[in-house]
């Protein structure tokens, strides 16, 4: 069984229920449409408060974008890319690439035209899939991707260069083409990055999906009944894989645009939520808007909403006893996982565990793990090691990058790169990252990117990027920078420097401070987090005793 199995099966149970709902906060609602009325409608500026389709009608719409592929010579095993915002189009689409018998490939809506570019060719892309928020980004690079034979634009007023989807499609027939797929058959390349902060491309079976579907509806019991409320880009495996949980049980799925406390709370009341997957961010958020008034429990009904799980980055513990505190009937997991392990669930914490907030948790549903140390062995209970795990879910390879490949994966076994130990009662934690990755509010940083970028002043000697404990976003970067011998630096000339990097690149923390090198010319970051940082893990394990 593939996940497109599941679709249809949902199609055929559920044909007239609502299977997504999208609704964009920044408009004033009006009258619910269903995706049907708005295609008939004289388009507007702006897109409607609210839109839903019905499981027939997602299923119908897949399937003609299936047919629109094939019938632009889309072959079986062809790289299609999906640049777009979370929209009621994003998953129709995602299923449709899936059952014309090609490669869905996600791409990240913060990545830059050039970013775009590399991926579309590391992933040898034929076709591309774009919304309006893109359309700056693809002029500059529409007439350098000679391999991209299709642009279909989703949106109104088509730029020259691409289709209209919403034209195209309709003229397309609703029924599945006669294209078998299976288990084994490629069907989705995710991009990540390493140390060195360049895209890698993640090649995914169809096993990938399904499995994850099977490990999420496992760990959160996912009902007919259940309604998820999807917040996270839909680009990432963790926001797709969670609600692969719902599709598993034809379930409706809601889609908000927007992560303002107040809006979150509303969709949770009007859609009658029961699952919502939050960043740490946006919990803290939430707290810190009750706290002050801002959010009035008594005004919304939250009487369906029985689980909160949170994902992407550690979680402070602090947060869950004073999430706890104020939702005591809320179930609570963790989800930890790899872009390279289809996303969340390899590990988890379990609902019932929350004595042990501040952990990971246990291996998920069909998963192992081990803590191995340098020898390759192993590491005692208690000793820090690298986390490796293993499963149905474990990626096909990097594409096109047998190297990277032979690193990361050895004898089934997936090397995640993070440092972590497992306590007396078989709970792991995470101690450290082997990969300098940063993670704030859920998003990856590559010091590597920033700190090249940096360089380029001419008043800086050297400079290492590394991440700081912070309350809300979980880590931010900071740049410790040091000054060329006869130069002078300021943070705020640091700052004005950055914005020609993306806002959410730049360094929220400037230290002018030497850096600190090995013999052998390596900047020694786990010296300058012990100065800037200190035991910061051990404090948030104490934290919840």
């Amino acid at each position: 069984m593939t996940i497109i199995d599941v679709l249809d099966q949902n199609a055929q149970k559920y044909a007239d229920e609502t299977a997504l709902v999208e609704i964009n906060p920044q408009f004033e609602p009006s009258s619910r449409i269903t995706w049907k009325d708005y295609a008939l409608m004289q388009p507007e500026a702006g897109q409607p408060f609210h839109r839903e389709i019905t499981w027939l009608e997602f299923e119908n719409k897949a399937n003609q974008f299936a047919n629109l592929l094939l019938t632009r010579g889309c072959k079986r095993g062809d790289k299609v890319a999906i640049l777009l915002m979370n929209s009621i189009e994003w998953l129709p689409i995602y299923f449709g690439v899936l059952k014309a018998g090609a490669i869905v490939v996600p791409l990240n809506y913060r990545y830059t035209a050039d970013e775009i570019k590399y991926c579309l060719e590391k992933a040898d892309c034929s076709m591309l899939v774009f919304g309006p928020e893109f359309i700056g980004r693809m002029e500059e690079i529409c007439d350098r991707l000679p391999y991209i034979s299709n642009m279909f634009y989703v949106g109104e007023e088509c730029p020259t260069f691409a289709d209209s989807y919403h034209y195209m499609i309709k003229y397309c027939s609703h029924k599945a083409p006669k294209i078998e797929i299976t288990e084994t058959d490629d069907a989705a390349i995710y991009f990540s990055s390493g140390t060195t902060g360049f895209p890698k491309a993640i090649l995914h079976p169809h096993r990938s999906l399904i499995f994850s579907a099977q490990v999420e509806q496992n760990h959160h019991g996912q009902t007919h009944d259940d309604v998820f409320l999807c917040i996270p880009p839909l680009y990432h495996t963790g926001a797709k894989m969670h609600w692969f949980g719902s599709l598993l049980a034809g379930g409706k799925a809601v889609l908000l645009k927007g992560t303002r406390p107040e809006w979150i709370f509303k969709a949770v009341s009007d859609e009658r939520c029961s699952i919502v997957w939050l960043l740490v961010p946006w919990a803290q958020d939430i707290l810190d808007a009750i706290d002050r008034g801002d959010i009035k429990l008594e005004e919304y009904d939250l009487s369906k909403w029985r689980l909160m799980h949170i994902g992407a980055q550690p979680v402070p513990p602090s947060l869950i006893k004073r999430w706890l505190k104020i939702f005591p009937n809320h179930d609570y997991d963790t989800n930890y996982g790899l872009s390279e392990s289809i996303g969340p669930g390899c590990v988890h914490l379990g609902v019932g565990n929350v004595h042990k907030v501040g952990a990971i948790g246990k291996a998920g549903y069909g998963w192992q793990v081990k803590i191995i140390g340098e020898d390759g062995n192993v590491v005692p209970q208690g000793q820090v090691g690298e986390l490796c795990v293993k499963g149905p879910g474990v990626m096909k390879c990097y594409y096109k990058d047998e190297k990277a490949t032979d690193e990361i994966l050895k004898d089934k076994w997936l090397y995640t790169g993070d440092m972590a130990k497992e306590d007396e009662d078989g709970f792991i934690y995470l101690v450290d990252r082997k990969k300098d990755v940063i993670i704030t509010g859920g998003e990856n940083l590559y010091p590597v990117q920033i700190e090249d970028f940096l360089r380029r002043h001419e008043a800086i000697k050297d400079v290492a990027v590394i991440g700081l404990p912070d309350e809300r976003l979980g880590e931010i970067d900071a740049a410790i920078i040091e000054v060329k011998e006869g130069y002078s630096l300021s943070e705020d000339e640091v700052n004005e420097f950055c914005t020609d990097m993306p806002r959410y690149k730049r360094p929220r923390k400037v230290i002018f401070a030497d850096v600190p090198r090995n013999p052998t010319g390596k900047i020694e970051k786990p010296k300058l987090r012990e100065i800037y940082c200190g035991n910061s893990v051990v404090a948030q394990q104490n934290e919840i005793k």
